[in-house]
């Protein structure tokens, strides 16, 4: 069956990292909320899964591809969608934001990162959208190493701080930072420091993944 389910949407919320954490967002082209900044989304089809359609919206607005998606929650107030009764299945990522190039597209006339912070009035229930995925990336942040996925192969201790800060919108106190870090077994330091850096060289240290993998079975829980 062709054509678009027009009772069923799909919204991402797509994070990214670049010395703080950013929001991607779309303007849209046309239709009721032309001119508006919005979450990338879109309607689903007949003949796709709610994955497959959120990977394909998500491209066409963005040009963001092959994004791992985890699927977050349907929204469904009465009042979210004017005129009509719109379910809504939110999905959300965390990635590295900067040095990715964006291509707006589809219904889109722009698209852009935008500091968590600032981010405006966002077309329909975008916002409560918004900041129920970030409640739930902070709580991620805490149970599983995602962070890791931000940085290089060897990276600082402060590196790894900052997208701990970035993420939770907290300012942390470094040593209990490093000390509850360093106790889960999930960092390895190597041989090795910055180079070419203006200040004090800082060693490095690598991911444990062995370690990481025992975490994705028994998930612990990071306090700040």
């Amino acid at each position: 069956m062709d054509g678009i389910i027009p009772n069923i949407s799909i919204d991402c919320v797509i994070f990214g990292f670049d010395s703080e954490l950013k929001v991607l967002l779309v303007k849209h082209a046309d239709g009721i909320g032309k001119g508006e900044w919005a979450l990338p989304g879109g309607w689903v089809n007949f003949d796709e899964s709610l994955d497959s359609s959120a990977s394909n919206i998500l491209f066409l607005l963005t040009g963001l591809n092959n994004i791992y998606l985890e699927q977050l929650k349907a929204f469904g107030t009465v009042e979210r969608y004017p005129d009509q009764r719109v379910v809504t299945i939110a999905y959300y990522s965390l990635i590295r934001s900067d040095k990715i190039a964006l291509i707006p597209g589809f219904t889109a006339s722009d698209v852009s990162w935008v500091s968590i912070t600032n981010v405006d009035q966002l077309l329909y229930d975008h916002n409560e959208i918004l900041q129920f995925g970030l409640k739930t990336l902070q709580k991620k942040v805490k149970q599983e190493p995602i962070g890791f996925n931000l940085l290089p192969p060897q990276f600082t201790l402060l590196q790894l701080q900052q997208i701990y800060e970035a993420v939770l919108q907290i300012e942390l106190d470094k040593p209990n930072f490093r000390r509850k870090l360093l106790k889960t077994g999930l960092l390895k330091k190597i041989d090795s420091k910055q180079y070419n850096v203006p200040h004090r060289a800082a060693n490095l240290y690598e991911f444990n993944r062995s370690v990481y993998l025992k975490y994705k079975e028994q998930k612990f829980v990071l306090d700040f």
